[in-house]
């Protein structure tokens, strides 16, 4: 079993659900954007899609070798991690060589360790590092769990939206015994949330009766302009910061570092 914290003061928050569509990538963009007020935030995009390199505006000729380079030890983490057009915004990108990597490393022993040894080498140049897992519970998200501090989930609210969870939650107790003790929920966030759809009120409801209070109090609310500013290669933030998409992950990310003090005080 490994305790594994980069830095007492660097953070690192995988977020996943192995359901796709549930506004993973999403929240990862405009929660790392909206940290970037306050912190230094790098966003490792670990999802072989590499959408979330795609909505910070990074075009694909631009990428570098990234993440498969950060897991194969062929770069060092430094030379990998680029800037954005966001001021304290940085991105280790993603591209299809990633999709390999699973099955090379698949004889290593010490596979399930490649994410955190790199991340290792960023020991204090980041505040928040924010890992983008693909929607699959393999062994590219279960780096990214043995790396991490904690897992933030979205849940979307939608029918069956807590089914999934529980394997979840079973896999990150699997994960702690395992490879990394100190892993814990960061939290549960809600996105899609439509105020004039009676079942997203029902589905808050059922997943703030089930898990309590590790589901944020903060909704991420269906917001049109959430989609335009992915499509412009832009966090919400910096398309339309007066959108209810964009106060809404400001709030997400404030509810964060405030849960963050408050468990550095206990």
């Amino acid at each position: 079993m490994s305790s594994n914290s980069v830095s007492p003061t660097t953070r690192i928050i995988a977020v996943t659900n192995q359901k796709g569509g549930v506004g993973k990538t999403t929240t990862t963009i405009n929660l790392a954007a909206a940290l970037a007020r306050k912190q230094r935030v790098l966003l490792v995009d670990l999802d072989p899609q590499g959408n979330a390199s795609t909505g910070l505006g990074i075009e694909y000729d631009q990428r570098n070798v990234g993440t498969y380079a950060a897991l194969m030890q062929e770069a060092e983490p430094h030379a990998l991690a680029q800037p954005t057009e966001f001021e304290n915004l940085s991105i280790i990108t993603a591209n299809n060589e990633l999709a390999g990597a699973e099955l090379e490393m698949i004889g290593d022993e010490r596979r399930e360790y490649r994410l955190r040894d790199a991340l290792l080498a960023l020991e204090g140049d980041y505040d928040t590092i924010l890992i983008d897992c693909p929607p699959s519970l393999g062994l590219l998200t279960l780096n990214a769990l043995v790396a991490a501090d904690s897992v933030l989930v979205p849940l979307q609210c939608e029918f069956f939206a807590l089914e999934g969870i529980s394997q979840l939650v079973r896999t990150i107790d699997r994960v702690r015994r395992a490879f990394n003790a100190d892993l814990h929920l960061e939290g549960i966030v809600l996105t899609m949330y439509d105020r004039r759809n009676n079942l997203s009120e029902l589905v808050a409801q059922d997943a703030r009766g089930f898990f309590g209070d590790q589901v944020l109090q903060t909704l991420i609310p269906r917001n049109i302009r959430i989609s335009e500013a992915q499509s412009h290669g832009s966090p919400v933030l910096n398309y339309d910061a007066r959108s209810t998409g964009a106060v809404a992950y400001v709030a997400l990310a404030d509810e964060l570092l405030k849960r963050t003090e408050n468990r550095t005080k206990a």
